[in-house]
């Protein structure tokens, strides 16, 4: 019993690492942005520096927070926790990159102050968050972790089976053929229907799922091999019963990088859910 507790607070314990490590490459990528704007910008307002300080503490925080619970899990509970060396590299990078990036940015805040590049005025809206695609989710933390997923789906953990029969080098040609991709997804009907079936779908570690109407469940699939579109329609019918397709409308739509969140054909996903009937199933390439 006292075996099952403990395994059970570790394992929550890695699933919380797990979580902040994909909120931190969606930071990490929103301190990028920020950094490189305020270095092409002639005038630069008050709002982008005050942005890039809160990221940057931001980041800190978020370093600290899977430091601390490593370093827990490898004083305390190392029997039963198994280390992701992939994931220490990318926090040990993410640490240097962002003391670098800061060390630049007072630099170069130092010579924008010499040569008078600040604006007096403040701009009304965060500079750094500004929309710059199609944004599929309300929740920007939500938002900034499927920006991350798609700016790193071929770096992503791969897992794969090996053994007799098994073509090793799968792994290599997925990568090279670019096979990899993303699926949006919104369910729309009545919101015990819709409630009912946020309890069942359990998600992966780079999957996501928001519930931010009464009557629509949004989220996203990352697959990490090729995958047709029968398959995912397959995966999002298993969570229903055979009684409630007839009442739901779902829209998936394919997608393989950040460009395609900027393609018009995205934009009008709502007008297509709108027009489609109860029961339906349809797939869109993006």
């Amino acid at each position: 019993m006292e075996k099952e507790r403990v395994q059970r607070y570790v394992a929550n314990l890695e699933q919380v690492m797990r979580s902040t490590h994909l909120d931190l490459r969606g930071t990490m990528i929103q301190f990028q942005e920020c950094s490189q704007r305020l270095s092409m910008e002639r005038t630069v307002p008050p709002g982008i520096i005050i942005d890039i300080r809160r990221i940057y503490m931001g980041i800190h925080d978020q370093l600290t927070k899977i430091r601390g619970i490593h370093q827990l899990l490898e004083n305390r509970y190392k029997p039963y926790y198994r280390r992701d060396h992939l994931r220490e590299r990318d926090v040990s990078e993410f640490g240097i990159l962002s003391k670098k990036l800061y060390s630049r940015f007072e630099s170069m805040l130092q010579e924008i102050e010499a040569n008078g590049r600040l604006k007096d005025k403040e701009e009304d809206s965060e500079v750094c968050t500004k929309r710059i695609s199609f944004e599929w989710f309300r929740s920007r933390e939500n938002q900034l972790i499927l920006l991350g997923n798609l700016r790193g789906l071929y770096e992503l953990d791969y897992i794969y089976k090996t053994g007799p029969g098994v073509d090793v080098d799968r792994k290599q040609r997925v990568i090279q053929d670019k096979l990899r991709s993303l699926s949006l997804f919104v369910l729309s009907g009545e919101g015990g229907l819709i409630d009912i079936l946020q309890s069942r779908i359990r998600l992966r570690e780079y999957d996501i799922k928001e519930r931010y109407a009464k009557d629509e469940l949004r989220g996203a699939l990352t697959h990490l091999r090729e995958i047709s579109a029968a398959e995912v329609e397959g995966v999002i019918k298993r969570y229903m019963d055979s009684r409630e397709v007839p009442k739901l409308k779902c829209l998936l739509l394919s997608i393989q990088s950040q460009e395609d969140l900027g393609k018009q054909a995205l934009g009008s996903a709502d007008t297509i859910l709108r027009e489609m009937t109860g029961g339906e199933v349809r797939t869109l390439r993006i």
